[in-house]
């Protein structure tokens, strides 16, 4: 009997977060997809224990392929399972993240639509009950509102959530390892893929669950390492671009600390939630400011 070609290698890079990771295998192996036509690549990116024992039990049930190497970041551990993939198209998940059951589904049936597009899907924060990763994964879909407007190409999506074909993932380059911190990279890509002349197509059916635990530290320095990543990003974009180091209008902003206020959300969250996002541009601006300096004095 002829085995069926693998249309999809899901790509899961994780580091010391066996719980996580066991929920998330948990959501693949009830996706609503065959399971002949998909392989999962996790690549254990250095965590302090092994990930055999947990992994193990889902071999019988899952095309499952499980890689260590030594800490170097999401980047990294993302090309490393791109690059032992063997499916006709990548779809990066985050071992933080479960996917809806019809999530192979609707990338398959975006895929139809375009197959030499960067798919992007839905993300939808899976911790209500915590305000940093609330106003965080609100932080992100203001940024899928404002660049990937309905009137416009999409410009951004963040690597938990994409997908895309294996082959042009090679030919664009794969994902900048060069970034100092383990943020900006997914928007270098995908400035990099539209650069090389490949769309981006918003595929809302293609649904996750993220469960970013965080708390006031950890939400000021993931947002300073935003910040790091940012300059970085407009660093590369400008020189790709031959222009001026350029960054977003003051109403990009303006907007998008009043953002909470147009959402759903109760109107007793909405001041903390802005209060929130200010501290985030804050930090953001902060890891701007800091990585500029140490540009300078390396330059000079």
């Amino acid at each position: 009997m002829n085995q069926s070609p693998l249309r999809f290698s899901l790509v899961i890079p994780t580091y010391n977060r066996p719980e996580r990771l066991k929920t998330c295998l948990d959501s693949i192996k009830n996706l609503n997809y065959p399971g002949d036509r998909f392989e999962v690549i996790i690549v254990d990116d250095g965590s302090q224990e092994p990930l055999d024992n947990l992994v193990n039990p889902y071999r019988n049930q899952l095309n499952l392929t499980l890689i260590r190497q030594s800490n170097a970041g999401p980047a990294t551990a993302r090309n490393t399972g791109a690059n032992a993939a063997k499916g006709e198209y990548l779809a990066f998940t985050d071992d933080d993240c479960t996917l809806d059951k019809n999530w192979l589904s609707a990338l398959e049936n975006g895929f139809s639509k375009a197959e030499k597009a960067l798919i992007g899907g839905k993300t939808i924060n899976d911790l209500p009950d915590n305000p940093y990763s609330t106003a965080s994964q609100l932080l992100i879909d203001y940024i899928y509102d404002y660049y990937n407007n309905k009137s416009h190409q999409p410009t951004f999506f963040a690597s938990n959530n994409f997908a895309l074909s294996r082959d042009l993932f090679k030919k664009v380059g794969q994902f900048d390892v060069t970034f100092p911190l383990a943020a900006g990279e997914d928007r270098e890509f995908c400035d990099r893929w539209l650069f090389s002349g490949y769309p981006l197509q918003y595929i809302p059916e293609a649904i996750i669950y993220h469960s970013h635990h965080l708390s006031l530290s950890k939400f000021w320095r993931q947002h300073f390492n935003y910040g790091c990543g940012a300059y970085y990003f407009h660093q590369l974009r400008s020189q790709r671009n031959q222009t001026s180091l350029k960054v977003e209008p003051l109403n990009f902003y303006w907007k998008l600390l009043t953002y909470p206020v147009t959402t759903k959300h109760n109107p007793s969250s909405q001041l903390l939630l802005c209060s929130l996002l200010f501290i985030s541009q804050f930090a953001n601006a902060y890891g701007f400011f800091i990585s500029q300096q140490k540009k300078g004095v390396v330059q000079n």
